[in-house]
């Protein structure tokens, strides 16, 4: 009997934990979203990953930061739609945009821009070399149809091409992918996901509209932050954390120090810790300059 009693209990235990599980996480977005009041943290957000110089090796990390966040969007929860992916030539990709569709989607990611490092045994090098690869993240909310920015269509040159990731059979048959230049600025988007080249334009669009919107706010508060003489602790662009592989596991976060052993936990989507640590800390604003020690 108490063999039966253990047995049927087991699933309940299972159910219990998950119970707990799922408790712990929603306190966790309850609590990050408290430390999200920025004008449009509550908004989707676009991504885009470039990677660096280093060629497959980079390509490769390009791939991996991409792979995940969509593996973070998928724990959440969130939607997510690859706008843009350009291949690498023998691995990774050259360049990927990305919508993520969720509450608060934008002031989480933004935690993550900037640019990622990794360390590790090349998998592409015969030798089995140490490698640092590097790839950049960038992050801009998706605005809504009432947000106004200006865009002159005398400023836009807009070519078509044949899309070269998956997609069907329109795929390399018709013209239906779509890049667009703003002269002005110089920023160039693309989209390939949609099957006809008028969605494709729209889903461009609204990333340029995003990059646009995001520049004007950057200028703004640059002549702000000259006026009052104040100086970022953290520069766009620099170097917000490590993934080491080898010669030992560690994650590093360079603005909050915040460090993960647990390698693959990471890279398979699990992103959590770092942005909460990093929405605290600059709520405490108590972020660290960016450097990377030496591995």
């Amino acid at each position: 009997m108490l063999v039966e009693w253990a047995e049927a209990g087991e699933p309940v235990a299972d159910d219990l934990a998950k119970g707990l599980d799922d408790l712990s996480t929603t306190v966790d977005a309850g609590e990050t979203k408290k430390m999200l009041g920025g004008e449009h943290d509550r908004k989707n957000a676009i991504v885009t990953i470039h990677p660096g110089a280093g060629g497959t090796e980079s390509q490769d990390w390009a791939e991996m930061l991409l792979r995940m966040y969509l593996r973070w969007s998928e724990r959440r929860g969130f939607k997510r739609d690859v706008i843009d992916l350009q291949p690498g030539d023998e691995a990774g990709i050259k360049s990927a945009t990305l919508t993520i569709f969720g509450d608060y989607a934008y002031g989480m990611l933004l935690a993550e821009a900037g640019v990622h490092r990794l360390v590790r045994i090349s998998p592409f090098d015969q030798a089995s070399r140490r490698h640092t690869s590097f790839a950049s993240v960038f992050v801009w909310p998706e605005l809504p149809e009432d947000v106004e920015v200006e865009i002159d269509e005398k400023d836009l040159r807009v070519d078509t091409y044949r899309s070269s990731g998956a997609g069907g059979q329109h795929v390399n048959v018709t013209d239906s992918a779509v890049r667009i230049t703003h002269l002005p600025t110089g920023i160039v988007v693309s989209s390939q996901n949609e099957r006809s080249q008028h969605r494709n334009r729209d889903s461009a669009m609204k990333v340029l509209k995003a990059r646009l919107y995001d520049l004007k706010m950057k200028e703004q508060q640059a002549k702000l932050d000259q006026l009052g003489g104040e100086k970022k602790d953290i520069a766009f662009g620099s170097q917000i954390r490590s993934y080491v592989l080898h010669p030992y596991q560690m994650i590093k976060d360079h603005r909050t120090k915040e460090q993960v052993g647990d390698v693959n936990r990471v890279l398979d989507g699990d992103i959590d810790g770092f942005i909460k640590t990093y929405l605290m800390k600059k709520a405490a604003g108590t972020l660290m300059q960016a450097t990377v020690d030496d591995d």
